[in-house]
C-alpha cells in the first residue's frame, strides 16, 4: 500500500491512501464507496473559464514538475500540496497566487 502518514507535533494524525486502495478497504469492510461532489470552489473556477484546483495535478504534470518541486517553490509541504490536488483542502489566497505564478495560470491570480 502507498500510505502517506501526516504527523502533527511528532504524532501521526492522518493516513493518506490512494483512491483505489481506499475503495478496496471500503469494499473489504462492507461499506459503500462515498459519492464525491465537486467543491463549490471547483465549480466556480470552472464556470469562470479558469482551471479548477481539481486539475492542479494534471497542470503540474503537464509542466513537467514533480510534486515536491512545486510544493517547495510555493512554500508548502508536499503533503499539503497532495491535499490541495485531491480536493481535501482549499488553499488560501497567497498559496493560490503562488501556485498560479509557478504554473502560469492567470485565472487563479485574478480570482485571489
Amino acid at each position: 500500500m502507498g500510505i502517506q502518514v501526516i504527523s502533527r507535533d511528532g504524532q501521526p494524525e492522518y493516513a493518506v491512501v490512494p483512491w483505489a486502495e481506499y475503495q478496496a478497504l471500503l469494499a473489504a469492510a462492507g461499506q459503500a464507496t462515498p459519492a464525491l461532489e465537486p467543491t463549490a470552489h471547483s465549480a466556480t473556477a470552472s464556470e469562470a473559464g479558469h482551471p479548477a484546483f481539481t486539475e492542479l495535478a494534471a497542470l503540474r504534470e503537464a509542466k513537467g514538475l514533480e510534486a515536491n518541486t512545486l510544493a517547495r517553490a510555493v512554500g508548502i509541504s508536499p503533503a499539503y500540496l497532495a491535499m490541495i490536488e485531491s480536493g481535501e483542502r482549499d488553499p488560501d489566497a497567497a498559496i493560490k497566487r503562488s501556485l498560479a505564478w509557478e504554473l502560469g495560470v492567470p485565472g487563479w491570480r485574478e480570482a485571489s
